[in-house]
């Protein structure tokens, strides 16, 4: 019998995809909003897919505030963009 794969909702494109696939962005229990690169991390999650139009499109909508049910700083959004440009080169 095939192994279950976690399928999660992409914020940006409301695609789904499989989790391993996607950067989970999680708000902590302190408010603290960070990049879980490992998925594990315990608090509140947001998935998003590895293209910056998903992330550009989740920024204009808020939906990924939304998810989180918190305001994001500019200076995360700005550390997703990096993370993202550094998936693409590869």
């Amino acid at each position: 019998m095939p192994k279950k794969i976690p399928m999660r909702m992409c914020v940006g494109c409301r695609e789904m995809h499989e989790k391993r696939e996607l950067i989970r962005i999680v708000k902590s229990a302190e408010g603290m909003v960070s990049i879980d690169m490992r998925g594990k991390a315990p608090g509140r999650g947001a998935y998003i897919c590895k293209k910056s139009d998903c992330l550009e499109r989740a920024m204009k909508s808020r939906a990924l505030e939304r998810a989180l049910e918190h305001r994001i700083e500019p200076d995360v959004y700005e550390r997703l963009r990096e993370e993202l440009a550094a998936n693409e080169q590869q």
